[in-house]
């Protein structure tokens, strides 16, 4: 650990620690943006011990891409469930599915697991590191196969990539 991440451990998460206040109190005195600086700098330095090593992204390319692959998921997601719901409430089958993962990488599987939430349709419930599965719920299966698949080729594989 070098001197500047000794003193300053996350940076950006210092700066939006300290736009965070500014934003809650609704002021931009010069106290309050003092304030702010010194809780963003003095809760990262303290809670320091309590974070994981930092996740190092290898590719950036890789990354913007599964960026856009899942805002336009998310789009789509919701057109998609909107339709079912107002229009084939009846037909839905929700279900729970144990996704098995590639992924090792801690950081790794909850950006899946994240994902996996923020798509709508489907949430993922439990994480079992030892058996190195997630517990996903999705509002409407048809096919349990083609979800892994699914969930494995638009997400688990450029994760991999990105990550490892």
């Amino acid at each position: 650990m070098n001197r500047r991440e000794f003193w300053l451990p996350r940076p950006l998460f210092s700066l939006f620690l300290a736009l965070l206040w500014l934003l809650m109190v609704n002021s931009f005195s010069v106290a309050h943006m003092l304030l702010g600086l010194a809780l963003g700098l003095f809760i990262p330095f303290i809670t320091r011990p309590f974070w994981p090593e930092q996740a190092k992204v290898r590719y950036l390319l890789p990354l913007l891409r599964y960026f856009l692959v899942l805002m336009v998921d998310i789009v789509y997601s919701n057109l998609i469930v909107a339709r079912r719901i107002l229009w084939y409430p009846n037909q839905l089958t929700p279900s729970f599915i144990t996704y098995p993962l590639e992924l090792d990488d801690d950081f790794a599987v909850t950006i899946l697991a994240s994902t996996i939430s923020l798509t709508p349709g489907t949430v993922s419930a439990h994480y079992d590191s030892e058996a190195g599965t997630l517990l996903v719920h999705a509002l409407h299966v048809t096919d349990e196969d083609e979800l892994v698949r699914q969930i494995k080729e638009r997400y688990e594989r450029p994760l991999k990539e990105i990550f490892q």
